[in-house]
């Protein structure tokens, strides 16, 4: 029968509409979604076996987290084991004195202390169940903020070249599902752990009441035990099946509210268009809940129906061995009570052993992760920067990504002396953007050496040259945090007043953009948020100026200041003031390094260096490299040859307005 068969994902049915608008299903590609098939590979026997090897690993990491809980957990579960089986001895002391000869009330006396006993058990198990609920919630936060914490921690301590490998950063996103999985194992261990008990408890019962009983109670149990796990795989096949349709249906309704999407849902008529199709992916989810639902049905029925008939047979041998003498009435009594006991526990253990199993792959995930992270950090350590660097020198710094068969710098040398501003420029792909890691020593080069102050940075305190390094990239990161923080943040652990900050503020020449915010400096930048305000790309190109100048004014050593892109979102005025005040920050103790495709920007540079494919093409000042009519010389006439033909074009329309009106 099919019934029986193992249950497996199949290809659900594609709408038109998927088809049309996705060329098929829509599946997820995020960790979350890295093992949505692993209950499928789980059965009867594979989660006996692997339960201790499950709850062993929840218990080691509760037991780093909170030992006394966890002993007091252990003690909990254990006794609510105990007192399960002490009261089903309590219940066969009760059958016997009830169902005994002698008088009526005789018996009601003699039974009445195993009933006090009874009950007693029962608030002792309820005392017992209360204590250990508190103690898995006092472990299940700890346990998830343990795991975050190490993840955070490896995660913000690897190398940049890790960062930017795409298999390591596909293990990131898997591992990140980790924390919140240890703690949500917290609480299936447990409850599998108190099914475990019950059992035991129950079938060493039945085993001193009569070693016949024990068997019984596998027969009934066991077909409860295949059918929840059956039921459990039917419906998370089903959920899995019909969510694709959900999941293509919503996402239309995301694009039909979207603000960035709003212009064209009604200018292109895209909003009656998708609600079309929307319609079609709704009825194929609901035709597959429904037929999904129906087999889910018919195993249940399939279920129940062997595990009565084994019910039926194991009353049909009980009441064999009464008649025959083999067994008193009071212990078939007491047989019937454990037996629907312990069938109904099972049910949850096999439940609680399914969550277990897949909690317990994107924990596995986080401890891989864990792993990788601790080869791939940073080193700590090493001799001190000397605080007079002098200047920073590549020389022949080569360096290849792991993706990629050419090289993103070849040979490059170069050097960057304290009280000099030096600029890099290239086409896009040259590796301006690699070199500036390298220079700040967020890569290494795989063959050369970057030495400050004639020391290579390979062999010093890594952490001691981030110190020294200053970076503003294009893309820098919009933190949502206040704008007071947003500029502390350059320097975080340095404690700042909003007149302290002022004076970065005013160098930026962002005044202008903290007197329009309502808070002024304390007001939140991200519009997410209640009460928050939202500030356009070259307000924050500002505020990234002023957290730059906080850092530097803040480093009293040789440093660096590396400036990528930095006025992309800048109008022309702004661009050229932002650049003089870049080239101002350059000092005895500071060399500042300038890249950028704005080559108004570099020509006062003292020393400009030209790559070309991961090469170093040519290198020297504005005039020298204009005169050698070389890249340099031709990247900079095409750039200002495209303002001269767009100020050429702006003329006759400027110029002519009778044109335009004898027209």
């Amino acid at each position: 029968m099919k019934v029986f068969r193992r249950v497996r994902m199949a290809e659900p049915t594609v709408s038109a509409s998927e088809k049309e608008l996705f060329g098929g299903p829509l599946r997820y590609d995020t960790g979350w979604s890295e093992h949505e098939f692993s209950t499928l590979d789980l059965t009867m026997l594979e989660a006996v076996r692997v339960l201790p090897r499950l709850v062993g690993a929840t218990l080691r990491r509760a037991w780093q987290a909170d030992r006394p809980a966890l002993v007091t957990l252990a003690v909990s579960e254990i006794g609510q084991g105990v007192a399960a089986a002490v009261g089903l001895l309590a219940v066969n002391a009760v059958m016997h004195a009830l169902l005994g000869t002698k008088a009526p009330v005789d018996r009601l006396y003699e039974a009445l202390p195993a009933i006090v006993a009874a009950g007693a058990i029962a608030v002792i198990s309820a005392c017992l169940a209360c204590w250990s609920t508190s103690r898995a919630g006092r472990l299940e936060p700890l346990v998830e903020r343990l795991a975050t914490t190490e993840y955070l921690a490896a995660a913000a301590a690897v190398e940049l070249e890790a960062i930017e490998d795409p298999e390591f950063r596909r293990l990131i996103d898997v591992a990140q599902y980790g924390a919140a999985s240890a703690r949500r194992m917290i609480g299936a261990c447990v409850a599998a752990l108190n099914g475990t008990m019950s059992l035991l408890a129950t079938g060493s019962v039945l085993t001193v009441l009569h070693p016949a009983l024990l068997p019984m109670l596998v027969l009934i149990a066991a077909p409860r035990g295949w059918g929840a796990m059956r039921v459990a795989q039917e419906r998370y096949v089903s959920v899995m099946t019909w969510i694709e349709h959900v999941r293509a249906s919503r996402l239309i309704g995301t694009l039909l509210t979207s603000r960035s999407a709003a212009p064209e849902v009604r200018i292109h008529a895209v909003g009656r268009f998708l609600l079309e199709r929307y319609k079609d992916m709704a009825e194929s989810a609901e035709t597959e809940q429904k037929r999904l639902a129906t087999g889910k049905g018919l195993t249940e029925l399939v279920a129940a129906g062997m595990s009565g008939a084994a019910m039926v047979g194991t009353y049909a041998v009980l009441g064999w061995l009464i008649v025959s003498g083999h067994m008193e009435l009071a212990v078939a009594g007491t047989a019937v009570v454990a037996v629907r006991s312990g069938s109904a526990n099972l049910g949850g253990l096999v439940m609680n052993i399914n969550r277990l199993h897949e909690e317990s792959l994107y924990v596995q995930d986080h401890d891989r992760f864990l792993n990788e992270a601790a080869r791939r950090a940073i080193p700590t350590g090493g001799p001190n920067v000397p605080d007079q660097v002098g200047a920073v020198v590549l020389e022949k710094v080569t360096y290849r990504y792991p993706d990629r068969d050419e090289p993103a710098l070849d040979g490059v040398s170069l050097s960057l002396r304290m009280g000099s501003v030096t600029a890099v420029v290239g086409e896009n792909g040259s590796g301006k953007s690699t070199l500036m890691k390298v220079v700040a020593g967020l890569l290494l080069p795989q063959s050369g050496s970057v030495c400050w102050g004639g020391v290579d940075e390979a062999d010093l305190d890594r952490a001691q040259i981030f110190e020294r390094v200053s970076l503003l990239t294009q893309d820098f990161e919009r933190w949502p945090v206040t704008a007071a923080m947003n500029i502390r943040i350059g320097r975080p652990h340095q404690a700042a007043t909003d007149e302290e900050l002022e004076r970065s503020v005013e160098y930026a020449g962002a005044s202008p953009v903290v007197a329009k915010l309502p808070h002024g400096l304390a007001t939140l930048l991200a519009r997410m948020f209640r009460g928050a305000s939202e500030i356009s790309g070259g307000e924050w190109q500002k505020i990234g100026l002023a957290r730059t100048h906080w850092r530097t004014e803040t480093c009293a050593a040789d440093s660096v200041l590396i400036v990528d892109e930095p006025t992309s979102a800048l109008d022309p005025e702004a661009e050229i003031a932002a650049f003089d005040r870049i080239r101002q920050l350059a000092g005895p103790h500071r060399a500042v390094v300038l890249v950028t495709h704005r080559m108004s920007g570099v020509r006062h540079a003292d020393t400009i260096y030209v790559l070309n494919r991961g090469r170093l093409a040519e290198h020297g000042t504005h005039d020298e490299l204009i005169a050698a009519g070389g890249r340099y010389a031709s990247m900079f006439r095409t750039q200002a040859a495209q303002y001269a033909a767009s100020k050429d074009a702006l003329l006759p329309h400027q110029s002519t307005p009778t044109a335009r009106n004898q027209a």
